[in-house]
């Protein structure tokens, strides 16, 4: 390909890619050491925990527990059982590391052993899961944090707050009657914001399956939610 000089400017080449436009920003170059810098201390931490050391488990758990209960309870519908099924969940994660083949790949590993406690729960205890889930009343601050987290995202409606309890009922009872995967996909990647290739990895699929569970999900939700929103 042959280049031509600008008039405007003769050190300038017709037709080349603006330096701007190759080189990464400072803040782009920083962000990626921090992540870089993140990813070699928590796989530090994860060889460490594999070879018995409790403390390193007990740092790795402080940094997943946040998101494993608020998945756990987008599953569950219910506090109490949340929290029991993290601690479940954290505990056969230790007790089974030597398993995890991947050591970089802790999170995913960790969620998917999360996620499969909550179905697992949700299938053996179905009917009590339907009643927590009716019990908005009691559940007023789950269902209040569940609404203000998807509203945007979900309903893509922010023009017209949820703040009634009977809506908070209504989207719990919508989560909980998606497809299996269209659920999971929809409370990791679209309310938890998990990267969309450790979603898949959760859901032991495809970023592209991934990406049609939550728009399926989605189009269900406003569905199922026509008479609220």
């Amino acid at each position: 390909m042959a280049f031509q000089r600008s008039a405007a400017n003769p050190r300038v080449f017709q037709g080349s890619t603006p330096v701007s436009q190759r080189l990464p920003t400072d803040s782009q170059a920083q962000a990626a050491s921090e992540q870089a810098a993140y990813a070699a201390q928590e796989l530090a931490l994860v060889l460490a925990a594999k070879s018995g050391d409790r403390v390193a488990f007990g740092k790795l758990a402080q940094q997943y527990q946040r998101q494993c209960a608020a998945v756990a309870l987008r599953l569950l519908g219910n506090t109490h059982d949340a929290c029991e099924l993290v601690q479940d969940a954290l505990v056969k994660a230790f007790k089974n590391l030597d398993q995890l083949q991947q050591s970089e790949r802790f999170g995913p590993w960790l969620m998917r052993i999360v996620t499969n406690l909550a179905l697992n729960f949700r299938r053996s205890r179905g009917r009590r899961q339907a009643l927590s889930l009716e019990q908005t009343s009691s559940d007023a601050d789950d269902g209040e944090d569940l609404r203000s987290t998807i509203a945007g995202g979900v309903l893509d409606a922010p023009d017209k707050p949820l703040t009634s309890a009977e809506l908070g009922g209504a989207i719990q009872r919508a989560i909980a009657e998606l497809p299996e995967k269209q659920r999971l996909a929809l409370v990791m990647f679209a309310i938890e914001k998990m990267p969309q290739k450790d979603v898949a990895d959760v859901l032991n699929c495809s970023v592209e399956a991934v990406k049609w569970h939550v728009f399926m999900a989605r189009k269900q939700l406003k569905k199922s939610l026509g008479n609220y929103v």
